[in-house]
């Protein structure tokens, strides 16, 4: 089975770590028996937020076999996904003969932590913690999936987030309003800090999150540096015959990023030989076309599947798009695509779905002859 995603920083992280690591521990009843113990062990004199258990708890990392040789291989993580998340067939219409799609739902890895961003977090805050951090700086666009996922996912822990966000030039002295994730992001106390696009290009995320580590360093803080999306090597992992669909830059600069993120893991692994990487940016980040998002609508209505308009919903309109212009490549393949979530993006494209979605309301009809509740309850 092939599978498709796409790419804003190394998306092919964490589906495989997680889901894995969790088969390979469990993978016998012995395994698990002293897997329990040693952690029960480990955290006995724990806090109760590292207590051992589901949902937040720091679990010791046992990578799988064919990762057992990276260096730095985490030690333990934070369990802070509703994971696996689940696998089912994705009845998208008009597919060649033969041709299966099958959707890994990351979007339900979590409510406010939805995508396959909560993944690089088990891993990141986990590390973050062990070196004393008191809060987390990362950086992303003012509708950043990642930003709003970090902020929760450092709250859960008691960790105070600082988030660097991009917006236009004309808005970066305003303020940023409440929709989609910027509302979650301010229900959970992050702190917003806004730069110009044009700010970003000159100066550089890196940059930009150290000049802000510096000051709360001066401020008595103890911060943390998230890179952009998670994107690095302690938040990356391997998998094998992906098709993935870059969402900003170009397929090059995703080779090349991606090869040093697999080099900075010691992987002694070629990305040509694991990803192929296709163009979907279509007019640049976060920017949808009209036929996009019309694509959005029509397959939410045939599938009850909601695809984001940054990520997920580029990536899948490409894949079909594809699909119907060679569908001789696709024949008889069984694809699973990769819904990283983002649904709280689709808040921010307000005034160009409304257009598309209007005529499906109208006023209920009453006939004369329907029961009325008189003043006090009964029917006449």
């Amino acid at each position: 089975m092939s599978s498709v995603l796409h790419l804003r920083g190394l998306f092919v992280s964490g589906v495989a770590s997680a889901s894995s690591a969790r088969v390979a521990r469990f993978s016998s009843p012995n395994k698990k028996k002293n897997y329990v113990s040693s952690v029960l062990m480990e955290d006995r004199e724990a806090k109760p937020i590292d207590l051992v258990g589901g949902f937040l708890a720091k679990k010791p990392y046992n990578p799988p076999s064919w990762a057992s040789h990276l260096n730095p291989i985490p030690t333990h993580i934070y369990s802070l996904g509703h994971l696996p998340t689940p696998i089912h067939k994705w009845n998208v219409p008009n597919l060649p003969d033969d041709t299966e799609i099958w959707i890994k739902r990351d979007d339900l890895s979590g409510m406010q932590l939805s995508g396959n961003k909560v993944r690089k977090l088990e891993f990141l805050l986990s590390d973050a913690v062990a070196h004393g951090a008191d809060c987390v700086i990362t950086v992303g666009g003012i509708q950043s999936n990642h930003c709003r996922a970090t902020a929760v996912a450092a709250r859960y822990l008691n960790i105070d987030c600082y988030l660097i966000l991009r917006t236009s030039k004309t808005l970066v002295d305003k303020d940023p309003g409440l929709t989609g994730n910027l509302l979650v992001e301010r229900l959970v106390g992050a702190k917003v800090e806004l730069v110009s696009k044009e700010e970003y290009a000159d100066i550089g995320s890196v940059a930009l999150a150290d000049l802000l580590k510096e000051r709360l360093i001066s401020e008595g803080r103890k911060p943390y540096v998230i890179p952009v999306g998670g994107s690095n090597s302690l938040g990356s992992c391997l998998t094998k015959q992906v098709h993935a669909f870059s969402v900003c830059d170009d397929p090059d600069y995703f080779y090349n990023y991606c090869q040093g993120l697999l080099d900075g893991l010691q992987a002694g692994v070629d990305m040509h030989n694991i990803v192929n990487i296709q163009d979907a940016k279509g007019l640049g980040y976060a920017i949808s076309t009209a036929e996009e998002l019309q694509f959005v609508k029509d397959t939410a209505a045939e599938t009850g599947v909601i695809l984001d308009p940054v990520y997920s919903g580029k990536a899948a309109y490409a894949l079909l798009k594809d699909i119907s212009a060679n569908p001789t490549k696709w024949k008889g393949r069984k694809i699973l695509f990769i819904h990283t979530g983002g649904l709280l993006g689709l808040f921010d494209k307000f005034e160009q779905l409304a257009p598309i979605l209007i005529g499906n309301w109208g006023k209920m009809e009453l006939g004369e002859s329907i029961p009325r509740k008189d003043g006090i309850g009964k029917m006449f």
